[in-house]
């Protein structure tokens, strides 16, 4: 992490100094907010942690329970969102913490006996090693909101959760500045029942599968709840079950089957217990079975083997559902072109599905990084409002295809035993679609944000639309080999990667002329778009990448100046801008960069919206000019 460039700092770097709304922040919730984001659950937290790191935005969260979430629901952290940890500064503590997934076991009847069951495979988590160089995690969600939490606090607005306050409804008032009035009901303390108003900008709706946002802006959940059932514990205890800190699907030939996940700390362990078929008249009567009877269905599918349960931290039964709400934000269908947005909803307010696939935080996480970046950008000036209509437009086809895939795999993982064909079925399954589950199969279409894949053959290995997938490199300044894409921290600037041509560093070439162009030309992004007075990479943070080992490239004049800005008060030169090849990884081979060089533009939530080459800086013009909006100087 880079600091000290405001002066020195001697106490802990993660708390920056207080600006804008962080100054004098008031304990009590104000009448009037730029964003008010109701709850603070994945989405919520997520999203107030980018705000908060735009200290001019007001931006407020409430949750109606008193204080922070203890035990948390969801604990799989897929490789994706430990992605994005790294961009908000705490993938590497919480890795300390959790536990990793490396592999997962196939148990079913064992074909000479089969009222027992035997491990059948193991399948690698990553197969290929190639999917992500971060891991498969699980820990518990309350740590992760304490992470999200913990860093909207020491950014600059200083941002912590309104507790005790619930959201009752909300009207629009077209044509006000604030048009958005918020009823809340307070639910803890001295004025617990007492209602208030508050008026918003925008507001994020974070609070769930029974969302009273979603319900005030009239949205609808579209979908329905399966007849199967199943019971989800987390527990201590007593086995002889061999894989006990193995992820497990366990298949028996008569009693159903499980999902069993080892939790962090060492003992804990998951298992959602198959309760079987619903009756269509059961009227969620299912949902009353006790911890019992479900710690005796988990022991007759695992027979021979026991389990004797010492202590139940958190326990549940749940019908699979499968429901993705009809649009993600307050705007008729058809109605795009004429108003813009102002009511956003996401996470399990706007897709629900069954846990097992393990995706429910992660793709909730993506939904509010993806609208609180916008809405930063648009409350700062940075972009038009009419960026804000890509949040429904680009997250409703990622919850649909989330359902898809979630349908599939809750549907094998109730089939029973002898109705597979192959027992390596359910196996085969899990590694074929093992980049789906670990969230990189997101790919976002053309729009004002994403552009054309007309050049994509220039960085075959940086699709258009789809994450930045990072790769080593060596920092030229100190010689460390590093993860390009883990410089990108959450702080609502665009990425620039300009891959070099094979000249050196001080020679004419089609780098040094794009280089000279970004920082002379009037028509250059960066010359348009960064305000008068601010620093040159304030918008835009653009890196380059030699095609060369580091030692043969020296940090000094030669180096063009859009890639050793001075920023800070002091004017001190950034140089952790210049990268070379590795020496046992080159980026150029393993990212498919054409050899004449290649910019590959990417949005502040690490998805690449253009590749293009380094003469198209006409292009690189126009696709800036449809995604920014220019600021008075």
């Amino acid at each position: 992490m880079q600091f000290h460039h405001h002066g020195y700092v001697s106490s802990d770097p993660r708390i920056e100094e207080a600006s804008g709304t962080g100054i004098n922040r008031p304990e009590t919730l104000p009448n009037v907010v730029d964003v008010l984001i109701v709850g603070s659950g994945p989405a919520g937290v997520i999203a107030a942690a980018q705000l908060a790191k735009f200290p001019n935005i007001n931006t407020r969260i409430i949750e109606r329970r008193p204080a922070r979430l203890e035990i948390g629901q969801a604990d799989g952290i897929q490789a994706r969102s430990v992605e994005t940890f790294q961009a908000f500064g705490f993938a590497g503590r919480i890795t300390d913490e959790a536990y990793r997934i490396t592999e997962m076991a196939f148990w079913s009847p064992d074909a000479d006996n089969p009222s027992h069951i035997a491990r059948s495979s193991v399948a690698p988590d990553d197969p290929t090693g190639e999917i992500s160089e971060f891991p498969h995690l699980i820990v518990n969600q309350a740590r992760v909101l304490d992470y999200f939490t913990e860093f909207a606090k020491n950014a600059p607005a200083r941002l912590t959760p309104d507790y005790g306050l619930e959201f009752v409804g909300l009207e629009i008032h077209d044509g006000e500045d604030y048009p958005v009035e918020v009823t809340l009901r307070h639910t803890a303390g001295d004025k617990e029942g007492q209602e208030c108003t508050v008026k918003a900008k925008y507001v994020i709706g974070c609070d769930g599968a029974h969302s009273r946002v979603r319900e005030s802006i009239g949205r609808k959940h579209i979908g329905a709840v399966s007849n199967h059932a199943w019971g989800v514990m987390d527990v201590l205890a007593t086995t002889d079950f061999p894989d006990i800190r193995t992820k497990c699907a366990i298949q028996s030939s008569t009693g159903g089957s499980i999902l069993h996940i080892p939790r962090e700390g060492g003992h804990l362990f998951r298992m959602y217990v198959d309760l079987g078929e619903v009756p269509e008249d059961d009227n969620h009567q299912i949902r009353q079975t006790t911890l019992e009877t479900t710690v005796k269905k988990a022991n007759q599918i695992l027979h021979p083997y026991t389990l004797e349960v010492k202590n139940c931290a958190w326990y549940t039964v749940y019908e699979v559902g499968h429901r993705v709400t009809d649009k993600f934000d307050d705007v008729p269908p058809g109605e795009e072109d004429s108003r813009d947005p102002r009511v956003f909803i996401t996470g399990d307010a706007c897709h629900t599905h069954s846990a097992k696939a393990g995706q429910g935080m992660n793709v909730s996480m993506q939904d509010g990084w993806n609208i609180a970046w916008k809405l930063g950008h648009v409350l700062s000036g940075i972009a038009p409002e009419s960026l804000l209509s890509t949040y429904s437009s680009e997250r409703q086809v990622v919850a649909q295809n989330l359902i898809d895939f979630d349908r599939e795999w809750s549907s094998l993982m109730a089939k029973p035993a002898k109705e597979f064909e192959d027992p390596r079925e359910l196996a085969d399954f899990y590694v074929k679609t093992a980049e789906f589950p670990a969230g990189f199969m997101t790919e976002y279409t053309e729009s004002m944000i994403t552009g054309t894949t007309e050049h994509q053959n220039l960085a075959t290995g940086f699709p258009v639309g789809k994450r930045f997938k990072s790769e080593r490199v060596t920092r030229v300044c100190d010689g460390n080999d590093v993860h390009l894409g883990h410089h990108a921290t959450a702080d609502g600037r665009w990425r620039i990667y300009a891959f070099a041509d094979k000249a050196r560093p001080g020679e004419d070439s089609r780098l040094s002329a794009w280089a000279e162009w970004l920082v002379s030309s009037p028509d250059s992004p960066v010359v348009k778009y960064t305000p008068e007075g601010w620093d040159l990479d304030s918008i835009f943070d653009v890196k380059v990448i030699y095609q060369r080992p580091h030692g043969e490239i020296e940090f000094g004049p030669n180096i063009p100046a859009i890639f050793a800005p001075k920023v800070g008060p002091f004017q001190v030169t950034d140089y952790e801008k210049v990268y070379a090849i590795d020496p046992d990884v080159d980026i150029f081979e393993t990212r498919g960069i054409d050899g004449n060089g290649a910019v590959v533009v990417v949005r502040p939530d690490h998805y690449v919206s253009q590749v293009l080459s380094l003469g198209d800086v006409d292009e690189l013009a126009t696709f800036f000019d449809g995604a920014l909006h220019r600021r008075s100087r």
